[in-house]
């Protein structure tokens, strides 16, 4: 691998990780489409930044693009307060809007600027290692690096230093502003962080894959684990993952990699989505099949407890009497039914005939009640 292969794989390591720490609040918080907006709405807060410095590496881009991000939240939630649109209308209102006006400010008063639409869509990670960050005629790396590791830094800062905060405020708002934490503030705050995340990430990567590392990761994640601080380490982990995917894909297909990294996300999403151990599809359908028969087993206790003690007893009990149009259980069913509930200690059986446990009836009534067997 040469170096800039390697600058470029570090470059798209570190922006995945550091959109996804604060992706896992936005998914928890139900705010994923909200991740969409704030990255298109940020545009017109660069553009104005950038008339204001004339400069495109000038840190008040970052701080424009923050300010605008958290202006997106303002007016989405305003206009959803209004009780007149609902969250997802006002983000449909708000961000295409202020999107447009970035690029119509680009269109009309920066044509002879490297500011391009398809560079803010697509990113432009594969020419990023040309552009130097230099100290004292030192060259220390991409710039691109520098930025995304220090925003790195700070998301992690930030998520350690108010955890407890920013834990409390995501899942119970009410007992955070009961126990004097001001979720009001920390929502702001916590949008102001992905406002700078992705302007960040804007000129490596573009608006698009910002959104996919910021949903993507911590979306499967969350299957994975319930555990908030597992959840972001697994969430940077498997953003990580993605980019060196996409990162491999792009070059054995010459493609887009900011594209390709996009596919690397839903490709690690899917494999996640498909095998994850409690919440994955696999694991749905087992559950659900031997859900199936413990139900079975359960309905056999009860049949049998309902006629305990019955002049019909005997003909209840015997297996064959569950086949065809008494019960309707086919005997491959029964079979297999008769021998779950032997095992889970619900019946015995002598030669034909069926015999309820003390286990069985115990399960049967509480089936009834409404208990778990």
């Amino acid at each position: 691998m040469s170096a800039p292969q390697l600058e470029i794989l570090l470059i798209a390591v570190v922006t995945a990780m550091a959109c996804s720490l604060v992706g896992v609040f936005l998914v928890l918080r139900r705010l994923a489409m909200l991740s969409d907006a704030i990255s298109h709405a940020i545009l017109p807060g660069i553009v104005i930044a950038f008339f204001l410095t004339g400069d495109l590496s000038s840190p008040w881009l970052i701080f424009g693009a923050a300010a605008t991000g958290v202006l997106t939240v303002v007016l989405v939630e305003a206009l959803t307060r209004s009780r007149r649109l609902k969250e997802d209308a006002a983000m449909g209102l708000v961000f295409p809007a202020l999107f447009s006006v970035g690029v119509v400010l680009i269109t009309r008063y920066a044509g002879n600027v490297h500011l391009d639409v398809d560079a803010v869509l697509l990113g432009e990670l594969a020419y990023a290692p040309f552009h130097r960050f230099e100290w004292a005629g030192t060259d220390l790396g991409p710039r691109g690096l520098w930025l995304m590791a220090g925003i790195l830094v700070l998301n992690l800062s930030l998520v350690g230093l108010f955890f407890k905060e920013l834990k409390l405020a995501t899942f119970d708002a009410g007992l955070a502003a009961s126990l004097g934490f001001a979720p009001v503030a920390i929502h702001y705050g916590l949008m102001s962080l992905v406002s700078i995340t992705a302007v960040g990430a804007f000129d490596s990567v573009g608006l698009i894959l910002v959104v996919a590392l910021m949903i993507g990761p911590p979306a499967a994640a969350y299957l994975l684990t319930d555990r908030l601080g597992v959840m972001l380490g697994l969430a940077a982990l498997l953003g990580a993952i993605s980019a060196a995917l996409g990162f491999w894909g792009a070059q054995w297909l010459d493609a887009s990699i900011a594209g390709c990294m996009a596919v690397g996300v839903g490709f690690v999403f899917a494999v996640v989505f498909v095998a994850a151990p409690r919440r994955g599809l696999l694991a749905t359908i087992r559950r659900r099949r031997s859900q199936r028969w413990e139900f079975a087993q359960v309905m056999l206790a009860i049949h049998l407890w309902q006629h305990e003690d019955e002049p019909e007893e005997e003909e209840e009990s015997r297996v064959e009497h569950l086949q065809g149009k008494h019960v309707g259980w086919t005997p491959e069913f029964t079979r297999r039914v008769v021998a779950g509930a032997v095992r889970r200690g619900f019946v015995t059986r002598t030669r034909d005939r069926l015999h309820l446990t003390e286990g069985g009836r115990q399960a049967a009534a509480e089936a009834l009640r409404g208990d778990p067997a």
